[in-house]
């Protein structure tokens, strides 16, 4: 009996897995924010925020206008998950920085993502160790076209 080798996947198929997941992984997301009355945009800036961020950072990081994370900095702030500081290289430039309460909302709502944890569970150690050593591997390179 001879053994096959798997199948090479081509670029394509890969691409197509890629956003079969992360659109599933999104949509976990913002079911998971929204049980705490985020949008799911809400959520990733409080996702991004691991320290200050300037407005303009979270634009590039958002790929939106200035003004569009204007209003959603807004909201977070007038629900305490977020404040605004000046930066201390630049006053004229806002840093947006995550609360305690924050960081907090933000933690619970990774936590509540069910599906995609039910999805990583199915992974025994290795496995999940191979992904994550992929996956780490891409991330620079995806980061920095992005």
């Amino acid at each position: 009996m001879s053994a096959t080798a798997p199948h090479a996947p081509s670029k394509l198929e890969l691409l197509e897995l890629l956003a079969a997941i992360g659109t599933a992984q999104w949509r976990d997301f913002a079911a998971a924010a929204g049980r705490y009355g985020l949008t799911s945009t809400q959520a990733k800036v409080l996702a991004q925020l691991e320290g200050p961020v300037p407005m303009r950072g979270l634009a590039t990081l958002l790929a939106c206008d200035a003004s569009n994370v204007t209003g959603i900095v807004d909201r977070l702030e007038a629900r305490g998950l977020v404040r605004r500081e000046p930066s201390a290289a630049d006053r004229r430039v806002k840093n947006v920085v995550a609360t305690d309460e924050g960081r907090e909302t933000i933690r619970r709502v990774r936590e509540e993502m069910q599906a995609t944890h039910g999805a990583l569970d199915i992974l025994d150690a290795a496995e999940s160790a191979t992904l994550y050593a992929l996956l780490e591997r891409l991330r620079p390179t995806m980061e920095r076209t992005a």
